[in-house]
Formats: C-alpha cells, structure tokens, sequence
C-alpha cells in the first residue's frame, strides 16, 4: 500500500506498530492472555465490605484521560465497559518507565487491544475501577474507530450512517452499545424455539443447500453449477420437500434453521439470504399447528423481553395467546368488498383491472389473488392475526380443506402488517401433489418465472406414504425484527447484502505517463485530488506545483518536484 493512500493518523499508527517493534514489544502476541473476568460481573459482584479482588482482564481500549504518571482507561470487553487506573509507578515498578512513558503514553492508541492484571477497588468518585498493576499490549489498531461519546446514558458524535453500519458492522458493533444487545436478543429466539421444540421430542436435522430441483415455495432460485457433476444446482428457496422426506423415513417431528435464496428485490423486509424455520409434525394438522404456534411465540417474546408486549415503531404487538383467526377471502371482502369465492381466474383478473391493479396475462389464478390480497388487506393486521384457509391455487403443496375443495387447509400468520410464518395441513395424496406440480408446470410455461418446478422423486416418496402432518415455516428473521422492536431488516442481520462499495475512478500510472508526468508523482496527483488526467485539463500550473510540493514534504517523499514549466507542459498536452 502506497502511503498516500493512508490518512494521517493511520500513517501515525503504522510509526507506533513500527517502534514498539524496535522496543522489542510484539504489537500481535501469540500466546493466551488467560483472562478470569468480565466487565459486567466485575461490577455487579463488587462489595465494598470484601478484600480487593484480583482479577485479569481484556479488551479495546475506548478512552483514556492522562494526568502526568497516573491515567484513567476505559476498556470495553464482550460484555462492556470498566474503568482502569494506571500509574507509572505501578506498570513499571524499576528503573526503566519506558512501559509507562513511552509503550502506554505514546504508542497505544483508542482500539487497540491490551490485557490488564490488578485489583477491583471504588475510586474516590464512588466508580468500581481496575487497578492495573500489569499492563500487555495484546492487538495493535492501525485504523482508527469513530470516536461515539457518551454522557448521562446520551450518546454524541453516533456512527449512524446505515450505508456505512451495515458495510462495517464490525465497527458498528464496536461503538454503538445497543446494537449488539440486537444479536444478543436474535440468539435468545433460536435458544428459545430451540427448547420449545426438544420439550416436544421433535429433532432438529439439516438438509441439503445445493439442491436440483429448487422445491418447497414458489420464488425465484440462484442458478449454479457443479462441475464434477456436470449438472446445474440450485441454491435453496426452501426445505420442506426435503423435511416431509423425512416424515415419510419415519420421524414424528423434525425442524431446521434454513439458511434460504432467492434471487429476488431487496427493501426493509427483504433480504436475498434469510433464515427460515421449518418444522414438521406427523398426526398433526393446520388447526393444532396454528395453537403450537401462538403458544410458542408466546414464550419467545416472554423469555427475550420478559413481557408478550413488544414495541415496534409507534405500534404496540401483543404475542398473548390466542391470536385472531380471519379466513383469506373473508378478508379480502372485508377490505375490497369483493367476494371472490367461486371466480373464474378471468373473473377475478377483470376485478383487478376494477382495483386499478398492476397485472398481466402470466398471472394465475392463485397469484391475482396473493396480489390483491398484499395490496388491500395484508397492511391492515398489526396485531397477530391468523389468516386461514387459501384458495387452492395459491397452495401446490397443501391439503384441500376437508369443507370445501376449492381451498387449503393453510394459514400465515400476520404481524405489524406483514407475514411473519406460513403453515399447512401438508398435502399427502401422491397422485394430487402431481397434479398440482402439473398445474406450476403449466404456469412456469405461461411466464410466471416464480411457479414450482416438479420433483418427481418428492412424489414418489409420497407414494411409499406420508402420515397427515402440518408443517410450519416462519421468517427468523422477520420475528429478530419483532422481537428486538426493528423495522427494517438489516438491522438484524450481521451482514446484510450490500452494492458494491462506489470507488473513485482513477487513471492508470500509463495515463498520466502518456503526458509526461514521472510514475512516482501520480499517487501524490492523486492525493492532490487529480484523479483523472482531465482533471489537469484547466487547472493553474503553479497552483498544482504548489500542492504536490506540500505533498512531497508533508509526507517526506524526497522526490524532486517538478517545475512549474514541467506542470505547464504536462497541462499543455491535453489542449
């Protein structure tokens, strides 16, 4: 890396790594530090009254106020912050204070990683502080964090721009204190679920990415190719038809944390790599699984918030069992006065055309109606609200309702306006499900580039016989964002997908060659603000000779600098 491209405290810092080198310190030691406490417990488990606890500690140095030979630190571990106090006396109790005067004083830097051995005692200002009595540089920072301040639980000077949060989320995680309790909540909803579903005896199994025929939901799959196989794979919209194998194999209940594609838009709620769960239960159908449900978010919003109360934006979500149950045409008549039970598919693309909807010739029946049913009725649902029995249609994988043939015996749950899970009583009729792949077949061969391919080895593990079972899938990520009071669904992945960083275009050292300007001269144009060769084109000669010279001596470059003549001519070549 060319030192031009460095701003000046990174050059500073790269000056320190370079003495304490000289000093004979390694700035990345490989040995354990053995650490035995953490910020948090240090304070909690503080008395007054108790002998001074010894302890080793580790962690970024995130501020640090130096008063002659002694010095205050604050140091942020996993769990926190702690203050330290150091004297120089006590860090280097000989002859030698280099440890104090030089390593601490001037070449440590706010971020960089040190290990601290001493005492717990209160200060005079009644805080709980670290004595250091032993001071270990353990990680050198060479680039420096944004510096957020914090006064009476306020915080000033945020890293708060989103482009740049999600891009470095490990410095977000780094200075922003609660967007970590975020990931910390996120975990406690798997753990959650996780114990809600072992209590039952039901397994959690995994199952393949890369899979051939891109099954279980009707979305728009990334293309890949293995080349030993010689054969396109595709990564995953989904795992049901997989799972409901294994119901077919004999297991009674199995679940999966699904990490899912699909190559489709990305806005608050979207991302194109989420989480799924997806559990399946043999015996079961949509009516047990819609109380299995409630019940268990339910004790998830209790065991990461402590109350079934969560909020989100200006709304209040109550996951108080039971939750309302609406059926989906019933809705759709509630909130468009359209009662589309029993239309025709041109029927009900006529009543679109009536609702001034957005739609074309490749949509199917069961895909007006999702449409109108998201456009008119979806938003409405801010509490949990249980939306039941879809037009088949809509649904190739699910059972026809035991009342009326013309629909599902489905469900998705809906929260703050959005679907949050999706359930069935799962279709275990072989010759049925074949039709219905049939029927995707015929919408895939329309133009609906979303409709289901067929798996014909799906249905033939349901010819050797399926148990009635209900499955259910929810959005993990959907429910982080709930759980943790988020609208938007960035803030609860770790690293959400991003376009690629926007560079500064820059000519090439042959470029600038190509009108006389030295090689080693272009980085130093460069950092001057000439990027591009025309960017020369109506500039001032003397002004530029000006600024590259500061830039020669500022950065200690001793190279010659060009004339003003020599600029001149540069400049001129591009007339």
């Amino acid at each position: 890396m060319n030192i031009l491209e460095l701003s000046e405290q990174e050059i500073v810092r790269r000056e320190s790594l370079a003495e304490l080198r000289n000093m004979g310190i390694e700035p990345y030691p490989a040995a354990e530090y053995p650490t035995n406490a953490f910020s948090v417990d240090i304070l909690n488990e503080f008395k007054d009254e108790e002998e001074p606890r010894e302890v080793c500690i580790a962690g970024r140095m995130m501020s640090r106020r130096v008063m002659g030979k002694a010095s205050f630190i604050e140091l942020q571990d996993s769990k926190g912050r702690i203050q330290v106090y150091i004297t120089r006396d006590d860090i280097c109790p000989g002859e030698n204070k280099d440890g104090y005067n030089t390593l601490f004083k001037r070449l440590l830097d706010i971020g960089d990683f040190v290990g601290i051995k001493g005492f717990v005692f209160r200060t005079q200002t009644g805080e709980i502080t670290v004595h250091a009595k032993e001071l270990t540089i353990l990680s050198k920072s060479i680039r420096p964090l944004p510096i957020v301040k914090y006064k009476d639980g306020v915080a000033y000077d945020k890293f708060e721009d989103p482009e740049l949060r999600y891009r470095q989320r490990y410095v977000d995680l780094v200075v922003n204190d609660d967007v970590k309790e975020i990931f910390i909540k996120r975990n406690k909803i798997y753990t959650s679920m996780r114990e809600y579903f072992n209590t039952k005896g039901y397994m959690e199994v995994e199952t393949p990415v890369l899979q051939s025929i891109p099954g279980g939901a009707a979305a728009r799959p990334f293309i890949t190719h293995h080349n030993a196989l010689d054969i396109p794979l595709y990564l995953r919209i989904a795992n049901e038809l997989y799972l409901k194998r294994l119901i077919v194999g004999g297991f009674e209940g199995v679940y999966e944390f699904s990490k899912n594609f699909r190559n489709e838009g990305m806005d608050r709620t979207h991302n194109p790599e989420f989480t799924c769960m997806e559990i399946y239960v043999a015996y079961k159908d949509y009516n047990w699984m819609m109380t299995f449900t409630e019940n268990m978010l339910e004790k998830i919003a209790m065991d990461v918030n402590g109350t079934t109360d969560v909020q989100v934006g200006d709304n209040v979500i109550s996951f108080k069992a039971p939750f309302r149950r609406v059926t989906m045409l019933d809705s759709i008549k509630e909130f468009t006065g359209y009662d589309l039970n029993g239309k025709s598919e041109e029927e009900i693309f006529a009543i679109c055309k009536e609702l001034k909807m957005e739609v074309d010739e490749t949509m199917g029946k069961g895909k007006l109606i999702d449409e109108i049913f998201g456009e008119f009725c979806e938003g409405n649902y801010i509490q949990p609200t249980f939306i039941t029995d879809y037009p088949i249609e809509m649904s190739p994988l699910c059972k026809r309702h035991r009342n009326n043939p013309d629909l599902t015996e489905r469900f998705e749950l809906m929260v703050n306006g959005k679907e949050l899970c999706n359930a069935y009583s799962e279709l275990n009729d072989p010759i049925d499900q074949a039709e219905r792949f049939q029927e995707q077949l015929r919408l895939s061969e329309k133009g609906d580039d979303e409709a289901m391919f067929i798996d014909k080895d799906f249905v033939r593990a349901l010819e050797y016989g399926m148990p009635p079972t209900s499955g259910m899938g929810i959005g993990m990520d959907r429910l982080a964002m709930l759980m943790t009071g988020q609208t938007t669904i960035q803030e609860v992945l770790f690293f959400p997908q991003m376009r690629p960083e926007k560079k500064v275009p820059k000519d090439s050292v042959a470029a600038f060659a190509a009108i006389g300007v030295p090689e080693e001269w272009v980085p130093v144009l460069h950092k001057a603000g000439y990027n591009l060769v025309n960017d020369l084109k109506d500039g001032n000669p003397q002004k530029i000779q000006q600024e590259i010279g500061g830039i020669n001596k500022k950065f200690k470059l001793n190279y010659t600098t060009p004339s003003v003549n020599d600029v001149a001519e540069w400049i001129s070549k591009l007339a």
